[in-house]
């Protein structure tokens, strides 16, 4: 995955549904404070930071230290893993899962509070070097 150099703003104000803008520009400003770095485009996720990743295997590449898309159907956020979050997810509030992505319809239906908790949770692993599983090394 590559940063695109793309508009930030741009994506954000073309976004659709009028929901999904709002919420895009909310994960932006909260994604922003909780990492401290700025947003970039990656294709069409808006990512914070960058870092190195290397699977035991040997696949590599690199990736935001954050991350979200602002979908048609759902904002979706790029987390660790959704399985170490989930005391956290079930005070969240409507939420569906992947093994990494938690995807929300609307920010406003769930507690801000613990979806900061997760987001920091998931930059405190990404900035200790990750596991076993994926090892992270902090480019920006």
């Amino acid at each position: 995955m590559k940063q695109t150099g793309e508009n930030v703003a741009a994506l954000i104000a073309s976004t659709t549904p009028a929901v999904r803008q709002r919420d895009a520009e909310i994960l932006t400003a909260m994604m922003q404070e909780t990492s401290g770095r700025e947003p970039r485009l990656w294709g069409t996720i808006i990512g914070f930071g960058s870092c190195h990743y290397r699977y035991p295997t040997g696949n590599e590449g690199d990736m935001p230290v954050l991350a979200f898309a602002p979908r048609k159907g759902a904002s979706t956020i790029y987390l660790d893993d959704t399985a170490r979050h989930s005391e956290e997810l079930a005070r969240l509030g409507p939420h569906t899962t992947g093994k990494g992505c938690l995807y929300i319809k609307d920010l406003e239906k769930v507690d801000l509070d613990v979806l900061r908790v997760i987001l920091e949770s998931t930059l405190a692993w990404t900035e200790s070097g990750g596991s076993d599983q994926i090892e992270l090394t902090i480019t920006e």
